[in-house]
Protein backbone atom coordinates (compact mmCIF):
# COMPACT_ATOMS: atom_id res chain seq x y z
CA UNK A 1 0.00 0.00 0.00
CA UNK A 2 1.42 3.36 -1.04
CA UNK A 3 1.35 5.89 1.81
CA UNK A 4 2.11 9.57 1.23
CA UNK A 5 4.55 11.52 3.40
CA UNK A 6 4.65 15.29 3.87
CA UNK A 7 8.12 16.27 5.05
CA UNK A 8 8.83 19.49 7.00
CA UNK A 9 12.24 20.92 7.95
CA UNK A 10 13.50 18.36 5.43
CA UNK A 11 17.12 19.46 5.11
CA UNK A 12 18.94 17.26 2.62
CA UNK A 13 16.40 14.48 3.13
CA UNK A 14 17.70 12.08 5.79
CA UNK A 15 14.20 11.43 7.12
CA UNK A 16 12.75 11.30 3.59
CA UNK A 17 15.31 8.82 2.30
CA UNK A 18 14.88 6.62 5.34
CA UNK A 19 11.10 6.59 5.04
CA UNK A 20 11.29 5.49 1.40
CA UNK A 21 14.16 3.00 1.68
CA UNK A 22 15.93 1.66 -1.38
CA UNK A 23 19.44 2.85 -0.44
CA UNK A 24 22.69 1.12 0.52
CA UNK A 25 24.21 0.67 3.98
CA UNK A 26 26.91 -1.50 5.52
CA UNK A 27 25.87 -5.12 5.97
CA UNK A 28 27.05 -4.86 9.58
CA UNK A 29 24.43 -2.12 10.11
CA UNK A 30 21.61 -4.63 9.62
CA UNK A 31 20.74 -7.38 12.08
CA UNK A 32 19.93 -10.23 9.70
CA UNK A 33 18.43 -12.34 12.49
CA UNK A 34 15.98 -9.72 13.75
CA UNK A 35 15.34 -7.74 10.55
CA UNK A 36 16.09 -9.97 7.54
CA UNK A 37 13.17 -8.32 5.73
CA UNK A 38 15.15 -5.07 5.55
CA UNK A 39 17.50 -6.47 2.90
CA UNK A 40 16.66 -6.42 -0.80
CA UNK A 41 20.01 -7.85 -1.85
CA UNK A 42 23.63 -8.11 -0.80
CA UNK A 43 26.23 -6.15 -2.73
CA UNK A 44 30.04 -6.19 -3.03
CA UNK A 45 32.19 -4.53 -0.34
CA UNK A 46 29.93 -5.85 2.42
CA UNK A 47 27.11 -3.50 1.50
CA UNK A 48 23.39 -4.27 1.30
CA UNK A 49 20.58 -2.61 -0.60
CA UNK A 50 17.61 -1.93 1.67
CA UNK A 51 14.13 -2.77 0.41
CA UNK A 52 11.85 0.07 -0.55
CA UNK A 53 9.00 0.78 1.82
CA UNK A 54 5.41 1.67 0.97
CA UNK A 55 6.00 5.33 1.86
CA UNK A 56 6.31 8.05 -0.78
CA UNK A 57 7.45 11.63 -0.16
CA UNK A 58 5.05 14.09 -1.84
CA UNK A 59 6.19 17.36 -0.24
CA UNK A 60 9.45 18.65 1.27
CA UNK A 61 10.65 22.00 2.56
CA UNK A 62 13.68 23.75 4.00
CA UNK A 63 14.90 27.36 4.01
CA UNK A 64 18.55 26.47 3.25
CA UNK A 65 19.38 26.72 -0.49
CA UNK A 66 22.18 24.15 -0.09
CA UNK A 67 19.71 21.68 1.40
CA UNK A 68 17.39 22.18 -1.56
CA UNK A 69 20.22 21.79 -4.07
CA UNK A 70 21.39 18.56 -2.45
CA UNK A 71 17.85 17.18 -2.03
CA UNK A 72 16.83 17.87 -5.62
CA UNK A 73 20.10 16.57 -7.05
CA UNK A 74 19.70 13.24 -5.25
CA UNK A 75 15.94 12.70 -5.22
CA UNK A 76 15.50 13.65 -8.89
CA UNK A 77 17.53 10.51 -9.62
CA UNK A 78 14.85 8.62 -7.69
CA UNK A 79 12.13 10.06 -9.92
CA UNK A 80 10.98 12.97 -7.74
CA UNK A 81 9.67 16.18 -9.29
CA UNK A 82 11.76 19.23 -8.40
CA UNK A 83 8.66 21.26 -7.47
CA UNK A 84 8.12 18.94 -4.49
CA UNK A 85 10.67 21.01 -2.59
CA UNK A 86 9.64 24.39 -1.12
CA UNK A 87 12.17 26.88 0.26
CA UNK A 88 9.67 29.16 2.01
CA UNK A 89 9.69 28.94 5.79
CA UNK A 90 6.97 26.89 7.44
CA UNK A 91 5.48 30.13 8.81
CA UNK A 92 5.17 31.57 5.31
CA UNK A 93 3.78 28.33 3.90
CA UNK A 94 0.98 28.25 6.49
CA UNK A 95 0.20 31.93 5.91
CA UNK A 96 0.06 31.33 2.15
CA UNK A 97 -2.37 28.44 2.74
CA UNK A 98 -4.59 30.66 4.88
CA UNK A 99 -4.74 33.19 2.04
CA UNK A 100 -6.27 30.51 -0.16
CA UNK A 101 -3.21 29.32 -2.04
CA UNK A 102 -2.85 25.61 -2.86
CA UNK A 103 0.23 24.69 -0.82
CA UNK A 104 -0.15 21.32 0.85
CA UNK A 105 -1.17 18.07 -0.90
CA UNK A 106 -4.36 16.24 0.03
CA UNK A 107 -4.77 12.75 1.48
CA UNK A 108 -1.53 12.84 3.45
CA UNK A 109 -0.87 9.72 5.54
CA UNK A 110 2.22 10.84 7.46
CA UNK A 111 3.76 14.19 8.41
CA UNK A 112 7.40 14.20 9.49
CA UNK A 113 9.50 17.07 10.78
CA UNK A 114 12.72 17.66 12.65
CA UNK A 115 11.82 21.13 13.91
CA UNK A 116 14.90 23.33 14.52
CA UNK A 117 16.95 21.97 17.37
CA UNK A 118 19.75 24.45 18.04
CA UNK A 119 17.75 26.23 20.74
CA UNK A 120 17.21 22.97 22.63
CA UNK A 121 20.70 21.54 22.07
CA UNK A 122 23.07 20.69 24.90
CA UNK A 123 25.86 22.19 22.79
CA UNK A 124 23.94 25.36 21.84
CA UNK A 125 22.65 28.35 23.74
CA UNK A 126 19.71 26.32 25.12
CA UNK A 127 17.28 29.19 24.62
CA UNK A 128 14.42 26.77 24.14
CA UNK A 129 11.19 28.64 23.60
CA UNK A 130 12.97 31.99 23.97
CA UNK A 131 14.83 31.69 20.68
CA UNK A 132 17.18 34.40 19.45
CA UNK A 133 16.37 33.70 15.77
CA UNK A 134 13.22 34.10 13.68
CA UNK A 135 11.57 31.54 11.40
CA UNK A 136 13.98 32.38 8.57
CA UNK A 137 17.02 31.77 10.76
CA UNK A 138 17.81 35.47 11.13
CA UNK A 139 19.00 36.97 14.41
CA UNK A 140 16.34 38.93 16.26
CA UNK A 141 17.40 42.50 16.84
CA UNK A 142 16.13 45.82 18.12
CA UNK A 143 12.75 45.70 19.81
CA UNK A 144 11.73 42.39 18.25
CA UNK A 145 11.11 39.76 20.92
CA UNK A 146 10.72 36.00 20.95
CA UNK A 147 7.28 34.97 19.69
CA UNK A 148 5.45 32.04 18.14
CA UNK A 149 7.24 32.88 14.88
CA UNK A 150 10.71 32.47 16.35
CA UNK A 151 12.74 29.35 15.80
CA UNK A 152 12.22 27.91 19.28
CA UNK A 153 8.46 27.63 18.70
CA UNK A 154 8.35 26.50 15.07
CA UNK A 155 6.91 23.18 16.22
CA UNK A 156 3.67 25.15 16.68
CA UNK A 157 3.64 25.78 12.93
CA UNK A 158 4.28 22.11 12.32
CA UNK A 159 1.21 21.61 14.52
CA UNK A 160 -0.76 23.90 12.16
CA UNK A 161 0.32 21.89 9.11
CA UNK A 162 -0.87 18.73 10.87
CA UNK A 163 -4.22 20.44 11.57
CA UNK A 164 -4.48 21.39 7.88
CA UNK A 165 -3.51 18.02 6.39
CA UNK A 166 -4.86 15.69 9.14
CA UNK A 167 -2.50 12.75 8.59
CA UNK A 168 -3.05 9.39 10.25
CA UNK A 169 0.27 9.77 12.06
CA UNK A 170 3.02 12.33 12.58
CA UNK A 171 6.65 11.99 13.61
CA UNK A 172 8.43 14.96 15.21
CA UNK A 173 12.16 14.80 15.98
CA UNK A 174 14.51 16.87 18.11
CA UNK A 175 17.71 16.67 20.14
CA UNK A 176 17.89 14.80 23.42
CA UNK A 177 18.68 18.09 25.20
CA UNK A 178 15.03 19.06 24.86
CA UNK A 179 13.98 16.55 27.51
CA UNK A 180 16.37 18.14 30.03
CA UNK A 181 14.91 21.63 29.72
CA UNK A 182 12.42 22.12 32.56
CA UNK A 183 9.00 20.92 31.32
CA UNK A 184 9.58 21.62 27.61
CA UNK A 185 8.88 17.99 26.62
CA UNK A 186 5.55 18.01 28.44
CA UNK A 187 4.56 21.37 26.92
CA UNK A 188 5.30 20.18 23.38
CA UNK A 189 3.53 16.86 23.97
CA UNK A 190 0.45 18.68 25.31
CA UNK A 191 0.44 21.16 22.41
CA UNK A 192 0.61 18.37 19.84
CA UNK A 193 -2.19 16.52 21.67
CA UNK A 194 -4.50 19.52 21.25
CA UNK A 195 -4.48 19.26 17.44
CA UNK A 196 -8.02 19.33 16.06
CA UNK A 197 -9.59 19.50 19.52
CA UNK A 198 -7.65 16.72 21.20
CA UNK A 199 -7.85 14.69 18.03
CA UNK A 200 -4.45 12.99 18.34
CA UNK A 201 -3.02 10.69 20.95
CA UNK A 202 0.63 11.70 21.45
CA UNK A 203 2.69 8.91 22.90
CA UNK A 204 5.33 9.54 25.53
CA UNK A 205 8.36 10.56 23.47
CA UNK A 206 11.35 8.24 23.41
CA UNK A 207 15.04 9.01 23.07
CA UNK A 208 16.61 6.80 20.40
CA UNK A 209 20.38 6.29 20.33
CA UNK A 210 21.65 5.83 16.77
CA UNK A 211 24.29 3.25 17.67
CA UNK A 212 21.52 0.94 18.93
CA UNK A 213 20.23 0.78 15.34
CA UNK A 214 23.44 0.03 13.44
CA UNK A 215 24.61 3.62 12.98
CA UNK A 216 28.28 4.20 13.95
CA UNK A 217 27.61 7.41 15.83
CA UNK A 218 26.78 8.69 19.30
CA UNK A 219 23.64 10.56 18.30
CA UNK A 220 20.55 10.70 20.51
CA UNK A 221 17.25 12.11 19.32
CA UNK A 222 13.87 12.45 21.02
CA UNK A 223 10.98 11.21 18.85
CA UNK A 224 7.37 12.35 19.30
CA UNK A 225 4.73 10.16 17.63
CA UNK A 226 1.14 11.34 17.34
CA UNK A 227 -1.69 9.18 15.97
CA UNK A 228 -5.12 10.35 14.79
CA UNK A 229 -7.74 8.95 17.16
CA UNK A 230 -10.69 8.69 14.78
CA UNK A 231 -8.67 6.53 12.38
CA UNK A 232 -7.65 4.00 15.05
CA UNK A 233 -9.26 0.67 15.68
CA UNK A 234 -11.03 0.57 19.04
CA UNK A 235 -8.60 -1.96 20.52
CA UNK A 236 -5.60 -0.02 19.23
CA UNK A 237 -6.82 3.23 20.81
CA UNK A 238 -7.29 1.49 24.14
CA UNK A 239 -3.85 -0.14 23.92
CA UNK A 240 -2.07 3.13 23.08
CA UNK A 241 -3.55 4.79 26.16
CA UNK A 242 -1.89 2.28 28.47
CA UNK A 243 1.38 2.97 30.24
CA UNK A 244 2.97 -0.18 28.80
CA UNK A 245 1.86 -0.50 25.18
CA UNK A 246 1.51 -4.01 23.76
CA UNK A 247 4.20 -4.71 21.18
CA UNK A 248 1.72 -5.31 18.35
CA UNK A 249 0.59 -1.67 18.64
CA UNK A 250 3.84 0.09 19.63
CA UNK A 251 5.14 2.22 16.72
CA UNK A 252 8.63 2.78 18.16
CA UNK A 253 11.35 0.65 16.51
CA UNK A 254 13.07 -2.24 18.25
CA UNK A 255 16.78 -2.05 19.09
CA UNK A 256 19.00 -4.21 16.85
CA UNK A 257 22.58 -3.54 18.00
CA UNK A 258 24.25 -3.84 21.39
CA UNK A 259 25.83 -0.46 22.02
CA UNK A 260 23.75 0.50 25.08
CA UNK A 261 22.10 -2.86 25.68
CA UNK A 262 23.75 -6.25 26.10
CA UNK A 263 20.86 -8.48 25.09
CA UNK A 264 20.83 -11.86 23.37
CA UNK A 265 20.09 -11.56 19.66
CA UNK A 266 21.51 -8.07 19.25
CA UNK A 267 24.35 -7.55 16.80
CA UNK A 268 27.67 -5.93 17.71
CA UNK A 269 27.67 -2.17 17.24
CA UNK A 270 29.16 -0.84 14.00
CA UNK A 271 32.65 0.60 14.36
CA UNK A 272 34.25 3.33 12.27
CA UNK A 273 36.82 0.99 10.77
CA UNK A 274 33.92 -0.69 8.94
CA UNK A 275 32.96 2.67 7.46
CA UNK A 276 36.36 3.99 6.44
CA UNK A 277 37.48 0.87 4.59
CA UNK A 278 35.14 1.96 1.79
CA UNK A 279 37.11 5.14 1.18
CA UNK A 280 40.36 6.33 -0.33
CA UNK A 281 42.34 9.17 1.20
CA UNK A 282 41.36 12.64 -0.13
CA UNK A 283 44.49 12.94 -2.31
CA UNK A 284 43.63 9.77 -4.21
CA UNK A 285 39.90 10.12 -4.93
CA UNK A 286 37.69 11.75 -7.55
CA UNK A 287 34.77 11.97 -5.10
CA UNK A 288 34.48 15.71 -4.35
CA UNK A 289 32.76 15.00 -1.03
CA UNK A 290 35.90 13.10 0.02
CA UNK A 291 38.46 15.33 -1.71
CA UNK A 292 37.47 18.68 -0.13
CA UNK A 293 37.45 19.05 3.65
CA UNK A 294 38.12 21.50 6.47
CA UNK A 295 41.77 22.53 6.72
CA UNK A 296 41.34 24.10 10.17
CA UNK A 297 44.42 23.43 12.27
CA UNK A 298 44.53 21.62 15.60
CA UNK A 299 43.73 24.14 18.34
CA UNK A 300 44.48 22.16 21.48
CA UNK A 301 42.20 20.16 23.73
CA UNK A 302 40.50 23.14 25.36
CA UNK A 303 37.68 23.43 22.79
CA UNK A 304 35.33 21.14 20.87
CA UNK A 305 36.25 19.58 17.56
CA UNK A 306 39.84 18.74 18.54
CA UNK A 307 39.56 15.02 19.27
CA UNK A 308 40.60 12.10 17.10
CA UNK A 309 37.97 9.50 16.27
CA UNK A 310 38.54 5.93 17.45
CA UNK A 311 38.54 3.37 14.66
CA UNK A 312 37.35 0.63 17.01
CA UNK A 313 34.52 2.77 18.41
CA UNK A 314 31.75 4.99 17.11
CA UNK A 315 31.87 8.62 16.05
CA UNK A 316 30.91 11.51 18.29
CA UNK A 317 27.78 13.34 17.14
CA UNK A 318 28.21 14.76 13.64
CA UNK A 319 27.43 18.43 14.20
CA UNK A 320 25.96 20.97 11.82
CA UNK A 321 29.16 23.00 11.94
CA UNK A 322 32.34 23.23 9.94
CA UNK A 323 36.02 24.15 9.97
CA UNK A 324 37.36 24.05 13.54
CA UNK A 325 34.40 22.10 14.98
CA UNK A 326 34.73 19.02 12.78
CA UNK A 327 36.48 16.22 14.65
CA UNK A 328 39.77 14.83 13.42
CA UNK A 329 39.92 11.71 11.29
CA UNK A 330 43.56 11.53 12.30
CA UNK A 331 45.86 13.57 14.56
CA UNK A 332 49.62 13.81 14.26
CA UNK A 333 51.63 11.97 16.91
CA UNK A 334 52.76 15.35 18.29
CA UNK A 335 49.11 16.21 18.96
CA UNK A 336 48.30 12.90 20.63
CA UNK A 337 47.38 10.88 17.54
CA UNK A 338 46.85 7.19 18.34
CA UNK A 339 46.28 5.56 14.93
CA UNK A 340 49.82 4.24 14.66
CA UNK A 341 49.19 2.04 11.63
CA UNK A 342 48.32 5.14 9.62
CA UNK A 343 50.96 7.42 11.11
CA UNK A 344 53.64 4.87 10.15
CA UNK A 345 52.48 5.20 6.55
CA UNK A 346 53.04 8.95 6.74
CA UNK A 347 49.36 9.80 6.35
CA UNK A 348 48.78 13.45 7.27
CA UNK A 349 46.80 14.96 10.12
CA UNK A 350 43.35 15.93 8.88
CA UNK A 351 39.73 16.37 9.87
CA UNK A 352 36.77 14.23 8.79
CA UNK A 353 35.63 14.84 5.22
CA UNK A 354 31.98 15.51 4.27
CA UNK A 355 31.85 12.01 2.77
CA UNK A 356 33.08 10.43 5.98
CA UNK A 357 30.51 12.43 7.96
CA UNK A 358 27.79 11.37 5.51
CA UNK A 359 28.70 7.67 5.74
CA UNK A 360 28.71 7.91 9.53
CA UNK A 361 25.19 9.32 9.20
CA UNK A 362 24.37 6.34 6.86
CA UNK A 363 23.86 8.33 3.68
CA UNK A 364 24.74 6.21 0.63
CA UNK A 365 27.89 6.74 -1.42
CA UNK A 366 25.93 7.98 -4.45
CA UNK A 367 24.58 11.01 -2.56
CA UNK A 368 26.59 14.05 -3.73
CA UNK A 369 27.27 16.59 -1.00
CA UNK A 370 30.07 18.72 -2.45
CA UNK A 371 29.15 19.89 -5.94
CA UNK A 372 31.02 22.36 -8.14
CA UNK A 373 29.29 24.83 -10.42
CA UNK A 374 29.29 23.94 -14.09
CA UNK A 375 30.95 27.24 -14.94
CA UNK A 376 34.33 25.57 -14.59
CA UNK A 377 35.65 28.30 -12.33
CA UNK A 378 38.05 27.01 -9.70
CA UNK A 379 36.60 26.71 -6.19
CA UNK A 380 33.12 27.69 -7.43
CA UNK A 381 30.56 25.47 -5.70
CA UNK A 382 26.87 24.77 -6.07
CA UNK A 383 27.24 23.07 -2.66
CA UNK A 384 30.44 24.00 -0.83
CA UNK A 385 32.26 21.81 1.71
CA UNK A 386 31.12 24.14 4.52
CA UNK A 387 27.51 23.88 3.37
CA UNK A 388 27.87 20.11 3.04
CA UNK A 389 29.04 19.76 6.64
CA UNK A 390 26.05 21.80 7.81
CA UNK A 391 23.33 19.90 5.97
CA UNK A 392 24.86 16.52 6.83
CA UNK A 393 25.08 17.43 10.52
CA UNK A 394 21.49 18.70 10.54
CA UNK A 395 20.13 15.48 9.04
CA UNK A 396 18.32 12.57 10.62
CA UNK A 397 20.39 9.43 9.92
CA UNK A 398 18.53 7.72 7.06
CA UNK A 399 18.94 4.30 8.66
CA UNK A 400 17.31 5.50 11.90
CA UNK A 401 14.41 6.87 9.87
CA UNK A 402 14.22 3.57 8.00
CA UNK A 403 13.80 1.71 11.28
CA UNK A 404 10.90 4.02 12.17
CA UNK A 405 9.27 3.58 8.76
CA UNK A 406 9.64 -0.19 8.81
CA UNK A 407 8.14 -0.36 12.28
CA UNK A 408 5.18 1.77 11.19
CA UNK A 409 4.54 -0.62 8.31
CA UNK A 410 4.64 -3.58 10.72
CA UNK A 411 1.97 -2.11 13.01
CA UNK A 412 -0.07 -0.15 10.44
CA UNK A 413 -2.86 -2.69 9.97
CA UNK A 414 -3.02 -3.33 13.70
CA UNK A 415 -3.55 0.37 14.35
CA UNK A 416 -5.79 1.77 11.64
CA UNK A 417 -9.29 1.09 10.37
CA UNK A 418 -8.94 -0.14 6.82
CA UNK A 419 -11.02 1.51 4.12
CA UNK A 420 -13.37 -0.79 2.26
CA UNK A 421 -12.56 -1.01 -1.45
Amino acid sequence: MNKSVLSLFSGCGGMDLGFEGGFTVLQSSINEDLTPHFIEKKLPNNLVLLKKTGFNTVFANDILPAAKNAWIRYFSKRGKETDFFHTESIVDLVKMHKKGMKIFPENVDVVTGGFPCQDFSLAGKRNGFQSHKNHKGELIGGEEVASIETRGQLYMWMKEVIEITQPKIFIAENVKGLVNLSNVKEIIQKDFSSINGNGYIVLDPKVLHSADYGIPQSRERVIFIGIRKDMLKERALAALQQKNILEKYDPYPRITHNYNHQTKGLKDFVSLKDVFRLLEEPDFTDDLSQKYYSKAKFMGNHCQGQTEISLSGISPTIRAEHHGNIEFRRLAASHGGKIESELIQGLPERRLTPRECALIQTFPMDYEFVVTNETGRKNSFLISPSQAYKIIGNAVPPLLSYHIAQRLEEVWENLFIQKKV
